[in-house]
């Protein structure tokens, strides 16, 4: 058996046994009942996928999944495709967004090779927080054929896996995802039109920056794409082949493999809510161990979001990726989780409860 399947068998649905006296717990904190909205869901949810009554989030990881893409070729990009490389470096050395967000919020970062053309320097790195998981060296240009093999979709999602379950072992609370890969809204815009039907113009942005003409040149070069590949929209694996990325494959790797193991899953941007794609159509219950940081820039994201069911936190007009938002998802989830397990309740701080009229 596969390592996808595996994994896909372990995920259980959601166990809501807890769910009416975490609800009672809740609603007997000094306070309004439902006045904390949004936290008190969020808490609800927590110990739902935990199955534990007091969850604690302590060990947090963001992983920061970083791929080239052959589609770069196209001009689709504002930015030159070596920089996926060159952030990587900035992510060692901790002078990226994500580096500073994970800091603020007591996360640690690991930063993966799913499939960067550069080569051994990349793999060299003395890093404690490198993984080099790489399956090639970038994908191949998806307007002219498949991004990638069968096999190599496969083996992106197993390498997620892994390197989620090889950090499961230091200790994991609640996971983030983040991405890095020139070129990859254009694969995750191709993967969201494949799998929910939608047009290419409602899915594509602007990425990077691009100017008017490269927008519609990008829409162009989505629609080739599919047309050339026709991708199974119910065929989670063929679609990640036809036209996605190695880091998307193994971000909705971690997904799946956070999943079983019953961890929060806090997804970052457009990106990432292209691998929750892949990882829902494998497998729909994983939708319940998701949660959505916000909502990006660009603009197909709301409509993945909505496609899945996930009802994004922020929407702080953020379009970084590198896990970014996942950052500041978990840490409003983190204090959702202090309201349930700190606050008082009436009794224990002798506050007189609502006068019933």
């Amino acid at each position: 058996m596969n390592k996808i399947r595996k994994t896909i068998e372990t995920i259980e649905k959601i166990d809501y046994s807890l769910a009416e006296k975490t609800q009672k717990r809740l609603d007997n904190l000094t306070k309004p009942q439902g006045s904390l909205g949004r936290l008190e869901e969020l808490a609800k949810q927590l110990v739902e996928i935990t199955r534990n009554e007091n969850p604690a989030i302590k060990d947090k990881v963001i992983f920061t999944m970083a791929g080239d893409h052959g589609i770069t070729e196209e001009g689709v990009s504002a930015y030159p495709p070596e920089v996926t490389a060159q952030m990587i470096y900035n992510f060692i050395k901790g002078g990226a967004g994500i580096n500073v967000l994970a800091n603020h919020i007591g996360a640690r970062v690991v930063i993966v090779d799913m499939g960067v053309v550069g080569k051994s320097q990349i793999a060299n790195r003395k890093s404690q927080s490198f993984r080099d998981k790489k399956v090639n060296y970038g994908t191949k240009n998806m307007a002219k054929g498949s991004a990638m093999t069968k096999e190599e979709a496969m083996k992106s999602i197993e390498n997620g896996i892994e390197v989620f379950e090889e950090e499961f072992e230091r200790g994991i609370d609640i996971v983030g995802t983040g991405d890095m890969g020139i070129g990859n809204t254009t694969s995750s815009s191709a993967i969201a039109a494949a799998i929910t039907g939608e047009a290419v113009e409602a899915l594509t942005g602007r990425g990077t920056g691009i100017d008017d003409g490269a927008f519609a040149h990008k829409a162009e070069v989505i629609k080739k794409a599919i047309k050339i590949n026709r991708p199974n929209s119910k065929d989670a694996i063929d679609v990640l082949s036809k036209v996605g990325g190695f880091e998307i494959g193994g971000l909705a790797g971690i997904i799946l493999g956070a999943s079983a193991k019953r961890i929060p899953v806090v997804i970052d941007g457009f990106i990432s809510g292209a691998a929750a794609l892949i990882a829902y159509r494998l497998e729909p219950k994983v939708k319940d161990y998701i949660i959505a940081a916000h909502c990006s820039v660009e603009k197909g994201h709301k409509i993945i979001l909505d496609y899945i069911g996930l009802k994004p936190l922020l929407d702080l007009d953020l379009r970084l990726g590198e896990g970014t938002g996942a950052a500041l998802g978990i840490s409003i989830t983190e204090a959702s989780v202090k309201i349930l397990t700190e606050m008082s309740t009436f009794q224990d701080a002798g506050v007189s409860e609502k006068v019933e009229v």
